[in-house]
């Protein structure tokens, strides 16, 4: 008879009670040998298999629809079914290693620190002045406790060690609760004090990719875990400093992290717009990315709070911010192992709701060196990226690329944000024949230059010096597969709802995530991106792979690849025109304004500009999303609601692909 773990989580006391009955009826048949008891007990067999494949179904389906929407869970859950080994050597949980992590990581900032306290040149990094025409921030509102247990109804339910109770228990009993902690938050807001208790982080130290060495303490990344109510309190004020920002126009327009409408696509859209029309017009770009060592852990507090008074933080907020930064304490915690308790004297919190909001204040007066020195940026909160197109022939690297790297490497020195010059990277950008005519380029730095390498990752998407993106489609094929190949494996074990759900987790979203920046390239390209998801739909569907595909992709209602690309630009296109993007990717469409009154001049036209590559120019989101857009149907272009928008885009893109009108 099969036999299974009875450690098992899915092994119910009903499995073993029908496994002990299977036991005693082989017995018997073997005793007797009697042809009944034979029926008997493969009879039960039977039933026993079927109750086994009932019990796993219904296990590993709560367990992927209690996590559904959230690929970083459902990764790690498909990981421990599928690959089941500790992440850590069983060594390394002991209170001393963990007082080794904090050491380390406070070692390593001081260290920093004491590294960037040598004197910049203060020519190359003059005193940045903010504008003062703005409203102040004098006082906070307080929330209501309706207010508040909306937000907690809406938080995760994750729990810290430092909670006195476990989060699924106060979502239970908020109606009781919830007056409480909305007094703690109004308390706190009214006197601009942070209670000592909410100012300790329980910090779990996470290798920063899989399979890196664990002895080597630098491959660690340290993530804040705080208490529940901390996290309350930091995103009330969070949505208070975000309307400060926005309505005073405060923001730098061109940083797309932790930004309402803003996202990494956006961010990468616009660099390739720029990219890709500065090689239609026979430029060569050279894009530069710049690495930050620990940058969340080095900012100075004083800094901060100065930067928190230039945008007119006053009074009591002021104070407030000052609470929230002075007097913060951390341990290291592996499992049920913790090191001492130390100080944290500079950074914000990995891992807090208002740590990357103020690491983007910090980096304001970046943007006002980049735009001296007319050099083309683009951050996603410490990633910062700097582009400049030149003609091929002039002199290389342009002296305005190389004095403003010296000047912001003194302005990061003198912010205490040090500069990584070994994962700083450099892609240079244009047709083939313009690429294939530069030789020895190399920009100085320092004592010594940065050459540029054939490819770059930039915010999860791989570039390459023709912008082809083939190396980037080889990447997601790869990792789509390893993922497809460990769903396969579990499928028997899961319902059809729960396998569409790790699918789209795990598979459709990396075929999804910023492909607006493959419109236009050649379909041999894409073939493959098209057959992951058809892999994918036979899994889901749990179609032989002798049977045609298409019929399969339009019963699960899945647009292919290349629809799917068309329908992220005219979403993005729907936003830019309706205020619902970025400002700088609205800047690149424009609406058409007819020199004469037509009955078609009552929908919605954008102005095409024109090309003169098709491979370059014409894949651009100011070329491409125009003509798109302009292609729909008038009832389509007419409607205001993202929403609906959404719906009859689908519908109709579906027609479209599967021939159905």
């Amino acid at each position: 008879m099969v036999s299974f773990s009875l450690t098992a989580p899915w092994f119910t006391p009903y499995l073993r009670q029908l496994k002990a009955k299977g036991r005693g009826l082989e017995r018997l048949y073997k005793k007797t040998g009697l042809s009944i008891h034979r029926e008997m007990y493969t009879s039960h067999l039977s039933h026993y298999k079927d109750s086994i494949s009932k019990a796993k179904t219904a296990y590993y389906s709560t367990l992927i629809n209690t996590r559904e929407g959230n690929s970083k869970a459902l990764f790690s859950l498909l990981s421990k079914i599928t690959q089941p080994t500790n992440q850590l050597p069983p060594h390394l949980y002991s209170s001393d290693f963990c007082d080794t992590l904090a050491s380390f990581f406070n070692s390593k900032i001081e260290n920093i620190h004491h590294e960037l306290l040598v004197n910049p040149d203060p020519d190359l990094a003059p005193p940045i002045l903010f504008d003062t025409h703005h409203h102040s921030f004098l006082s906070f509102s307080l929330p209501s406790v309706n207010e508040i247990a909306e937000l907690i109804k809406h938080s995760k339910s994750s729990t810290s060690q430092l909670d006195p109770l476990p989060t699924v228990l106060v979502k239970a009993t908020l109606p009781s609760l919830s007056p409480l902690i909305t007094n703690v938050i109004q308390s706190s807001l009214t006197t601009g004090i942070i209670p000592t208790s909410l100012k300790k982080a329980a910090v779990t130290p996470i290798l920063k990719k899989p399979g890196l060495d664990p002895s080597n303490l630098n491959n660690f990344r340290p993530i804040s875990n705080l208490p529940f109510i901390s996290k309350i309190l930091e995103k009330t004020v969070a949505e208070q400093l975000r309307i400060h920002l926005s309505q005073n126009n405060l923001y730098e327009q061109f940083q797309s992290g932790f930004r309402p409408l803003h996202s990494t696509e956006t961010a990468l859209l616009k660099i390739s717009n720029d990219l890709l029309l500065a090689a239609d017009s026979g430029l060569l770009s050279i894009l530069l990315l710049l690495d930050l060592s620990s940058a969340f852990d080095t900012i100075s507090h004083t800094i901060l709070l100065d930067r928190l008074s230039a945008i007119g933080i006053r009074n009591i907020p002021l104070n407030w911010f000052h609470s929230y930064l002075s007097g913060r304490t951390q341990f290291i915690q592996l499992k049920q192992f913790t090191s001492h308790t130390v100080p944290v004297t500079t950074g914000v919190p990995q891992g807090s709701v208002l740590g990357p909001l103020l690491f983007i204040i910090y980096l304001l007066p970046l943007g006002q060196i980049l735009r001296k020195y007319k050099i083309h940026f683009h951050c996603y909160a410490d990633d910062t990226q700097l582009y400049i197109s030149t003609k091929p022939n002039s002199s290389l690297p342009p002296t305005s690329l190389t004095d403003c790297l010296l000047a912001i490497k003194s302005w990061f020195t003198t912010n205490f944000l040090k500069l990584n010059n070994d994962k700083t990277e450099l892609l240079l950008i244009g047709t083939k024949s313009i690429i294939n005519s530069i030789q020895n380029f190399s920009i100085p730095y320092e004592t010594s230059s940065i050459s540029p390498s054939p490819q770059v990752k930039s915010l999860g998407v791989i570039l390459d010096s023709t912008l082809s993106f083939t190396s980037h489609i080889n990447s997601i094929t790869r990792s789509a597969y390893f993922h497809l190949r460990s769903i396969r494996r579990l499928r028997p074990s899961l319902s059809p709802h729960s396998t569409a759900v790790l699918v789209h987790s795990l598979v459709t979203s990396r075929l999804d995530y910023c492909n607006s920046l493959l419109f236009g390239l050649p379909q041999k390209t894409l073939r493959k991106l098209q057959y992951v998801q058809n892999s994918a739909a036979r899994i889901v569907s749990q179609t032989p792979s002798s049977q045609h595909i298409t019929p399969v992709l339009q019963q699960l209602h899945w647009l292919p690849i290349t629809h799917r690309i068309t329908y992220k630009i005219f979403l993005l296109t729907f936003k830019s025109i309706h205020n619902l993007a970025p400002s700088y990717l609205s800047d690149l469409v424009h609406v058409a304004i007819p020199t004469r009154t037509l009955r078609s001049s009552s929908s919605l036209h954008l102005d095409v500009p024109t090309a003169r590559l098709v491979t370059m120019g014409g894949r651009a989101f100011s070329c491409s999303a125009p003509r798109l857009w302009n292609s729909l149907p008038p009832d389509l272009r007419n409607i205001g609601s993202i929403s609906q928008f959404a719906k009859k885009l689908k519908t109709h893109l579906f027609q479209l692909a599967y021939s159905l009108r």
